[in-house]
């Protein structure tokens, strides 16, 4: 089934060029020339991405997310303008909007945003090396229960700090199950919206609802006889959880429309950056649907926590990033190298990543220091800032930095190395 879009657009020629470049990559597209319009389409049909200038007719797009965030619908939605305003920018970020896009906006970048926008919420990878830069001996006891509970039908809950490398541990425990040669499928279950995950989980039927031209597979069926990852478990809704736990105590599913029971033939593995236990107490996860995911544990290390990971990582990435930018980078110098030891890198191995791919993309020597070491998640070595500063002070950076960008938050995502919903959660 096609994605669909839709575009709120009053200058009819622009509206219908962008429908054009959609259905040529594609997408089903719709277009309307006003907020009333496109109110109307949202309650008949359902959209994948909503598409809208900010200055529309009869109001502007923003007030149109804002009856979206009321409505609990909670669709991507994109805002282009010709007249960029950083506080209506951190606007439609506390508001959840994907981007925000100054005007003309390219075909490339409008393509490849929506591209981004589908990805994130479930992704099948290649296994990547990762584990084997990893040598301090805390991950190499992480490693050995990775080689205990791979081969059994275990379910596995892994806990980790963002950024430490829970999906390289997932991966690494689908590769070594009998369940390796299937599918690998990884499910950002904060990007999961409420009232789609029966049929994003398990499909729906033909005919089941309006736009349901076609029998659509679900994960479950998707990954059938291999992994299914749910990464950021902590804040998948109780509905959802009640969801799950049936599947999990049944091991059979139907798809949304169906009276045709399916076999969930699915290993899962997940994982959390929360507390699980004290999100019980709070009422907020199920304690019998922690129990089914919690038959194995495994807790990540801060990359604080294993200084001796901290090199092999970075030449890893290194050789990575030289090849990306056709750069011949051979290594860092030692300044560098006694940065990179000492800092203490509360963004963990992604932050570290981040910092090592920025630093080739802009040096012009072989020998390498270390470009923006802190860049985009405030400065952990001020002992002077208290928590709530330093949270402030990483917002200011991140509004300036947006500003510097017109707007542009993709662009800005990239300078500062990091995602567009980490930009999301610090400014709200």
């Amino acid at each position: 089934m096609k994605r669909k879009v839709l575009i709120v657009e009053d200058n009819i020629n622009l509206s219908q060029m962008q429908r054009d470049w959609f259905v040529q990559a594609g997408y089903d597209a719709v277009t309307a020339v006003d907020a009333t319009k496109a109110r109307s389409l949202i309650r008949k049909e359902r959209f994948d991405l909503i598409l809208s200038d900010v200055r529309l007719p009869d109001g502007d797009g923003i007030a149109l997310l804002e009856w979206l965030h009321k409505e609990k619908n909670n669709t991507p939605f994109i805002i282009t303008t010709e007249y960029v305003s950083v506080p209506d920018v951190v606007r439609t970020i506390k508001l959840g909007a994907v981007d925000y896009l100054p005007k003309p906006v390219r075909k490339e970048h409008l393509l490849e945003l929506t591209k981004d926008v589908f990805a994130p919420l479930v992704t099948v990878r290649k296994q990547e090396p990762m584990l084997l830069q990893r040598k301090s001996a805390k991950m190499r006891e992480i490693l050995q229960y990775v080689e205990m509970v791979a081969p059994t039908e275990m379910s596995v809950l892994i806990y980790g700090a963002s950024g430490t490398g829970k999906e390289s541990i997932a991966q690494s425990i689908h590769q070594g199950s009998d369940r390796s040669n299937m599918p690998f499928l990884a499910v950002n279950c904060a990007l999961l919206p409420k009232d789609l995950a029966p049929s994003l989980f398990f499909g729906y039927e033909k005919g089941t609802f309006t736009g349901a031209d076609n029998n659509k597979v679900g994960y479950f069926d998707m990954v059938k006889g291999g992994t299914l990852f749910l990464d950021e478990i902590g804040t998948m809704s109780y509905e959802v959880q009640a969801m799950l736990l049936r599947v999990l105590q049944e091991n059979t599913y139907m798809p949304v429309g169906s009276n045709r029971e399916h076999i969930a033939d699915v290993r899962i593995v997940a994982a959390t950056n929360e507390n699980i236990q004290q999100a019980i107490r709070e009422g907020r996860f199920r304690e019998d649907l922690y129990h089914r995911l919690n038959e194995f544990e495994i807790t990540v290390p801060s990359l604080a926590e294993c200084t001796e990971d901290i090199l092999p990582f970075a030449e890893f990435f290194r050789e990575r990033y030289s090849k990306e930018f056709k750069k011949d980078a051979v290594g860092f110098t030692e300044e560098a190298k006694c940065k990179m030891l000492t800092y203490a890198w509360p963004g963990n191995v992604r932050e570290l990543q981040n910092m090592v791919r920025r630093t080739v993309a802009i040096s012009k020597f072989p020998v390498l220091d270390c470009f923006g070491i802190g860049q985009g998640t405030g400065e952990v070595e001020r002992p002077e800032l208290d928590k709530a500063e330093k949270k402030e002070l990483e917002k200011k950076q991140i509004i300036n930095m947006i500003q510097e960008c017109n707007g542009n938050i993709s662009r800005a995502s990239r300078i500062l190395g990091i995602s567009r919903t980490s930009i999301y959660k610090k400014i709200k």
